[in-house]
């Protein structure tokens, strides 16, 4: 029978999952902003579109 992993593991293991997604969202960003492509986001319960040149590229990674 397998080992489970432990809490630490499995913390180190999510937290590494999030800092990908947050460089992969940083990239995103860049990148449409780069092509002139607005962004949608969901606000207020609703959708807004944001034009390129209004895109907020985040300076640094941040974990919560």
């Amino acid at each position: 029978m397998a080992k489970r992993p432990s809490s630490k593991a499995i913390l180190v293991q999510a937290e590494k999952i999030e800092a990908a997604v947050q460089a992969a969202v940083r990239d995103a960003l860049i990148q449409h902003k780069r092509a002139g492509n607005p962004i949608v986001v969901w606000e207020n319960n609703q959708v807004v579109w944001i034009p390129a040149e209004q895109i907020e590229i985040p300076d640094e990674l941040t974990t919560s």
